[in-house]
């Protein structure tokens, strides 16, 4: 390890320092046996999350809930699942990581609710000062009021016989939109954020939060694009006041708040940033890279993509995004390793070199549980062994559209694709279910947790949970990893990713192999070979860049004391 380096005029937050570390707590650790995670189960990892370096744990969410979309469905933002243990619990866990000068933040799921809330099921009566808490349109009870396709699949209207309207839902039909035009809507989420705010939380990540606003008149959508409606249900005409009063609610306190917004463009990125309150947001060219031309979920392109896209994307996001919010994997996209990496002959090595890369751009870091163990994707023999209502939804629609004629046919994508991957249990030992729980799991294990487990990462010099500590450590020491300008080296290689991370009179420069062939970088593209190796996933790394060949997958992190 190299000697810190801090700068003492640095504009400094504790959010742009941070690295966050992501639970999906039905899939963390079961301390009951009934076989699905818990708040407990939490709790006794926290000395594990320590050790780790992480600063802050992102909670998915853990109100109560029926589940239509494990816990996105919320039926009371109030109240803990019993599932998931209980307010005490919870009050316990954020006592415990507070202790060890790790805060939390929660999902806040205020596009959609559960079906089941008092809000929704007040509304479904007219008259009931609830009416216009949601979307709710008359029309044929066999004729949806437009062509809008709900993201999990389908239409996205529902017909209620009680109300005798359709109601709006972008997701599951269990999941009924939120009509923020109403103040009374907002006034009740403010309420709700307020609340827990005052509970001693250190913020939100807001999840759908581009869907707020829908146009007025709800008009058709283009009925070739593969969501009609997208377009007008995605950052619509209001969406900028709705984001300014929520951060008015957060300027009262020191919280750290990232919005996901699967549809935003750089552009708009950079917009919503801008306010105070949003610190930033989840960006995603970057996972598309990987998609072909008629959308990810389409079977004539699997798992093909090309580094100079990627560059494009990341060189962009890092010269145009104000704080940008880095991932490369989380609880709705596949395991990073077998997304962007090797999960074969070179899962190690791959997986050490994609945690190098997010760990040294400028920006937050995100890290999803179980990637700081390389973590793979599971394999699916049918649709039944499939949760995710999203990947059940698509596949049906694939299947009734004439795309494929049977699951066999789209096998490879759901096991290259699904949302799935992300919540297999967590691999903590190579004991009975992995030690996530004594009990029977609540989804298949995968089956490689006898080699893939933290037990046996801690006891493995280099393992790949080695070297995220290690990163975690460096990124800590190092002002110019977190602050450092970022300039891209290379972007026509189609192999080798190099780039500098430049603060005051220090210079950084990260070179990573993105293939299974050895090559040889240039020096000469940044005009020294007078170099500190700072941390690299091969022992033997040299300290001139200009006379190493990089073996596959080969990350390494220079100082350049002189440019």
């Amino acid at each position: 390890m190299t000697t810190q380096r801090r700068h003492t005029d640095i504009d400094r937050q504790w959010w742009k320092e941070a690295v966050v570390y992501q639970i999906y707590p039905r899939s963390f650790n079961d301390s009951d046996g009934d076989g699905v995670g818990d708040i407990p189960g939490i709790t006794e990892k926290v000395d594990y999350l320590d050790s780790l370096g992480i600063d802050v744990v992102w909670l998915c969410p853990v109100y109560d809930s029926p589940n239509a979309d494990n816990g996105y469905d919320i039926r009371d933002y109030r109240s803990i699942l019993d599932e998931f243990g209980t307010m005490a619990d919870w009050e316990e866990l954020l006592s415990e990581l507070h202790a060890r000068d790790i805060r939390l933040i929660m999902d806040l799921v205020v596009n959609h609710t559960s079906k089941q809330h008092e809000w929704f099921q007040k509304s479904r009566r007219r008259e009931s000062g609830y009416e216009d808490f949601y979307h709710w349109q008359d029309g044929d009870p066999d004729e949806p009021p437009n062509n809008w396709k709900s993201i999990f699949g389908g239409p996205a209207w529902t017909y209620d016989d009680e109300r005798g309207q359709w109601y709006l839902h972008l997701f599951d039909p269990e999941q009924p939109d939120l009509n923020w035009r109403n103040p009374d809507v907002r006034d009740a989420v403010t309420d709700v954020v307020t609340w827990w705010l005052e509970k001693g939380i250190d913020g939100f990540r807001l999840d759908a939060i581009d869907h707020l606003s829908k146009a007025d008149g709800y008009p058709d959508g283009e009925p070739d694009d593969p969501i009609n409606g997208l377009e007008h249900f995605s950052h619509g005409p209001r969406l900028r006041e709705y984001l300014d009063e929520l951060a008015a609610v957060f300027e009262d306190y020191d919280t750290m708040t990232v919005g996901e917004m699967g549809g935003a463009d750089i552009e708009q990125v950079d917009d919503y940033t801008s306010m105070d309150g949003l610190n930033s947001v989840f960006q995603f060219d970057h996972m598309e890279v990987t998609a072909g031309p008629n959308g990810p979920w389409h079977p004539e392109q699997l798992g093909e993509w090309d580094l100079t896209d990627l560059k494009e994307i990341i060189n962009r996001q890092q010269g145009e995004i104000d704080w940008p919010a880095l991932f490369f994997g989380n609880h709705d996209q596949p395991r990073l390793v077998s997304h962007f990496g090797d999960d074969g002959d070179y899962r190690t090595e791959s997986a050490t070199l994609i945690a190098t890369f997010l760990l040294t751009l400028r920006g937050t870091p995100y890290i999803y549980q179980g990637e700081e163990i390389g973590m793979t994707n599971d394999e699916f023999g049918s649709l039944e062994e499939v949760d995710d209502p999203m990947t059940t939804g698509i596949v049906e629609d694939l299947i009734a559209d004439g795309v494929a004629d049977s699951y066999a046919d789209v096998a490879d994508l759901v096991n290259y694709r699904s949302r799935d991957h992300a919540r297999t249990p967590m691999q903590w030992d190579d004991s009975e279910n992995a030690g996530f729980t004594t009990g029977e799991p609540w989804f298949a294990l995968n089956e490689n947790y006898t080699e893939i487990n933290v037990e046996s990462s801690l006891e493995e010099e280099g393992s790949v949970w080695d070297h995220y500590q290690r990163l975690i450590d460096l990124r800590n020491d190092e002002d110019v990893l977190v602050y450092g300008e970022y300039d891209c080296l290379l972007p026509d290689d189609e192999q080798l990713y190099a780039y500098t991370r430049t603060l005051g009179d220090e210079t950084v420069l990260v070179v990573l192999n993105w293939s299974d062939d050895t090559v040889t970088f240039d020096s000469s593209t940044v005009g020294t070979t007078d170099a500190e190796v700072m941390i690299s996933n091969y022992t033997d790394s040299t300290d001139d860049p200009s006379t190493e060949s990089l073996k596959p997958y080969e990350a390494t992190v220079y100082r350049l004391d002189s440019r």
